[in-house]
């Protein structure tokens, strides 16, 4: 029987100390690029593959982060746990996703059951109260994606700047009446939209028209459309483009056409070409919302490392078909 490659074989294949070899598949962040690729090349050729079980009862690491998420199906979501697989696989880590369907209950019940499996987690969108959060971090390494907690690291993404930018250009093309469709209640991208488009249109001297479309996804948005279209709405921002796409299925089933009878801005930019005609939206720097979200995680509990880490991303406005 073949005895099994270990890391003394790959340090003596290349000549380097066994520690190297360690550090290679545990934090490679800590090493040059192309000694981990050297340690790798000379790993796969001996057929070397290291025992995570057994590294994590020695040194307590389990080798694996938590990323929890609201809703996997939405569009918004799929692109961020890419780039956080991509990110924690750089410092020689696992991604474990969990979906909370929309559900604190389940949130928490996600992270209760997540814990005790990985080195962090990295909770996006969360609907959990400010201090449950908070006790979160304080138990465990914690960073927040899009909910801005005091005393908890979080990367927020943030559309004001370009939507301010969108309203104004649909004021400027003659809008009068806009109306903002909401979603989740608890979302903390919502309230910032909805902050937004408020203060923004009441700056201008107009009055926006708010309404809600409950969980946030397509259905929901279809329902909603006749309410938009009966409040004489000429343009309406969606909270993202999953809710848009509703809108404008719910317009054209009435008759309505856009561009031409009403306008319709997006936010998230994840739908955009594949919507007719393509959609004006908000494009987000997902990339580096995740590969913050994952550098801070890892400096997390690090002496000097900050508690209170706020990194904050702009949004960018993108015109296409559906705003004139």
């Amino acid at each position: 029987m073949k005895s099994k490659s270990t890391i003394v074989q790959v340090a003596k294949r290349i000549g380097v100390a066994p520690s190297t070899v360690s550090r290679a598949f545990t934090d490679p962040g800590k090493l040059k690029p192309e000694t981990v690729q050297r340690v790798m090349d000379a790993a796969a050729e001996i057929g070397y593959v290291p025992n995570h079980h057994a590294r994590a009862l020695i040194t307590g690491r389990s080798g694996a982060i938590g990323l929890v998420l609201p809703d996997v199906a939405n569009p918004f979501f799929p692109p961020l746990i890419r780039y956080a697989q991509l990110a924690a696989e750089d410092y020689g880590l696992a991604v474990f996703v969990a979906d909370t369907a929309e559900d604190t209950k389940r949130e928490l019940q996600m992270i209760e059951r997540l814990s005790p499996q990985v080195e962090g987690l990295i909770i996006a969108s969360s609907r959990l109260s400010d201090r449950v959060l908070q006790t979160i971090a304080e138990r465990q390494p914690t960073v927040l994606i899009n909910r801005d907690v005091a005393g908890v690291p979080r990367v927020l993404i943030s559309t004001s700047k370009a939507l301010a930018e969108g309203l104004h250009h649909l004021v400027e093309a003659g809008h009068t009446r806009i109306a903002y469709v909401g979603g989740p209640a608890r979302s903390w991208s919502d309230a910032q939209r909805h902050g937004c488009v408020q203060s923004t249109l009441e700056s201008l001297g107009l009055k926006p028209f708010f309404f809600q479309a409950k969980s946030g996804n397509y259905s929901d948005a279809l329902e909603v459309s006749g309410e938009v279209e009966a409040a004489g709405a000429t343009a309406v921002i969606a909270f993202d483009d999953v809710v848009a796409h509703g809108l404008m299925s719910g317009f054209r089933a009435h008759g309505m056409r856009v561009p031409e009878d009403i306008n319709v801005l997006g936010c998230d930019d994840t739908l955009a070409i594949t919507t007719h005609p393509p959609l004006s939206s908000i494009s987000l720097d997902l990339a580096s919302a995740a590969r913050s979200a994952v550098t801070i995680l890892r400096s997390a509990g690090r002496p000097g490392a900050s508690s209170d880490q706020r990194f904050e991303l702009e949004g960018s406005l993108v015109l296409r078909g559906t705003t004139i």
